[in-house]
């Protein structure tokens, strides 16, 4: 009888003592996952290049954002495929290979850049690198997703922290370091960074792996989906439709900043300064770059805590109504944007409309894993991410054209387009219904 009672005593140990393996595990997996999307999250900084590009290269301001719009568009096609495929090939070598992409998306770039070849950089920046992106960016979300059986929005949130914060490790570090060490050079600035990338990227995303299915605890309240029921079912579907078209107008909205948010602010800055001014002296034109990447550093941050902050609220008020709140007060502050040009108020507004951009994509992963469970999470969360892919275009391509063409009314048309798409994406969401059996 003692025995009976030592085994099971042991029994209850070695349960315990597993348990908490996993517990490591998979906090483990997500702090990998968070540092991996760090590093993706430096393409975020691409305003901070905007300027120097076009006047090194003499090509427009809609001719450079199409680099930055095409690696968006390709992450969201990439992640839309690589969703479908994790369960197939498993996230680590998904992420690996994205990984590698990715640098040496950077490094191709610094040729073409000195080159001074366009198509190149397209090629190079936006398709190769923007494939990249998007096939290491959904593994660890899908992956620490499928880990978290609870608390999906503050797990997932903390991963997609990283990506946000990515633009400050750039435009405070790396970028400043690298054209420190190269005299300025941008087309050795890019070679520098894709080097780093292909080194510390692979190794963060190595750690990558499904939990096995064995140990995988059943949702509570899980809708029930079977397993033998086609994605298209979904993706086809109202619900569905209306959630990608709300995560695109989050996207647009945030992209409008990401992309130019440097430039637009120092428009505001020399709107400011005495008329006699010289914007051509080293001096001036550095102090302007300086505040422009105070500003993409400190709205990363936003960018990050949003991910985080608002995956956690939606935990606890709901998906839905956390985007109707992101999208409400975005479309509030883009109003305001209008009638407001001084430089402390936009970089207010801005950081809290990264604050919210960053929300939307703590929110979009428990979204749809609570509309349509586990099994299907990978897909849909791939296929929901063309609408970032869509939105990267739309977003820096309305701010680059009104740049080109209305240089001086720029941020005011942008603003209000951005507030009009925000009220559309506000009204959407009240035709939203609960994805249940």
């Amino acid at each position: 009888m003692s025995q009976e009672i030592i085994d099971n005593f042991r029994c209850i140990a070695n349960d315990k003592d597993m348990k908490i393996k996993k517990i490591d595990q998979k906090w483990f997996i997500a702090i990998m996952g968070t540092l991996t999307h760090l590093g993706l999250g430096t393409v975020y900084a691409w305003s901070y290049f905007q300027i120097p590009i076009t006047k090194l290269s003499g090509w427009s301001n809609t001719e450079v954002a199409w680099a930055f719009s095409l690696s968006i568009f390709m992450l969201g096609v990439s992640a839309a495929w690589g969703g479908t495929k994790i369960d197939k090939y498993g996230p680590r070598k998904l992420a690996i290979i994205g990984s590698l992409f990715y640098a040496l998306g950077y490094i191709i770039s610094g040729y073409a850049l000195s080159a001074n070849i366009l198509w190149l950089l397209y090629l190079a920046f936006g398709i190769l690198g923007g494939t990249g992106l998007g096939l290491v960016y959904v593994t660890p979300v899908a992956t620490v997703s499928k880990w978290f059986t609870k608390n999906q929005g503050l797990a997932t949130g903390m991963v997609v922290m990283g990506f946000g914060l990515g633009a400050l490790v750039m435009s405070k570090f790396l970028a400043p370091l690298f054209l420190h060490l190269s005299n300025d050079s941008l087309s050795k600035t890019f070679l520098y960074i894709g080097l780093t990338l292909i080194v510390v990227l692979p190794f963060c995303a190595s750690f990558m792996k499904l939990p096995p299915e064995k140990e995988e605890e059943a949702k509570v309240d899980q809708p029930l989906v079977s397993e033998n029921i086609s994605p298209f079912k979904f993706i086809f579907s109202k619900s569905f439709i209306i959630i990608w078209f709300i995560f695109m107008i989050n996207v647009v909205a945030g992209m409008i900043f990401i992309s130019f948010q440097s430039p637009l602010l120092q428009d505001i800055l020399k709107l400011r300064m005495p008329s006699m001014t010289d914007f051509s002296d080293a001096e001036v034109i550095s102090r302007l770059n300086t505040t422009g990447a105070t500003l993409i550093a400190v709205s990363s941050v936003f960018n990050g805590l949003g991910r985080f902050f608002w995956g956690t609220i939606s935990d606890k008020i709901g998906r839905i109504s956390t985007f109707r709140i992101l999208l409400a007060l975005q479309a509030f502050i883009f109003i305001a944007l209008v009638f407001v040009a001084h430089p402390v108020w936009f970089f207010v507004f801005v950081c809290i409309v990264l604050l919210c951009y960053g929300g939307g994509f703590g929110v979009i992963p428990s979204l749809i894993n609570d509309s349509y469970g586990t099994k299907l999470m990978s897909t849909l969360y791939g296929v929901v991410l063309t609408a970032w892919g869509v939105g990267g275009i739309i977003g820096p391509q309305i701010v680059a054209f009104m740049k080109d063409n209305y240089p001086e009314t720029a941020g005011l048309y942008a603003f209000a387009i951005g507030s009009t798409l925000l009220f559309i994406g506000l009204g959407l969401s009240f035709f939203y219904k609960t994805v249940r059996k």
